[in-house]
């Protein structure tokens, strides 16, 4: 099973804050302040954000893409 079907299998296709914030080790209020400042992470993360209603989601498999969590150990 590699990260992306983890992910998948874990938080389905849309993640909320609390998930993203534990999948990075955050608290949620610690995520949400981190991702409105201007940095590249934030950046990254904002772009695969979906606003249902007021309901803020984050679609896993940008946010593996984003974060690298599929790159290959060093060395292989």
């Amino acid at each position: 099973m590699n990260t992306e079907q983890y992910l998948l299998h874990k938080f389905g296709p849309l993640m909320t804050l609390p998930d993203l914030a534990s999948l990075l080790g955050r608290s949620t209020d610690g995520m949400r302040v981190s991702l409105y400042t201007d940095s590249e992470v934030s950046r990254s993360l904002r772009s695969t954000m979906v606003k249902i209603g007021r309901r803020v989601y984050f679609r896993t498999i940008q946010v593996n893409t984003v974060l690298h969590l599929d790159a290959p150990a060093a060395g292989q």
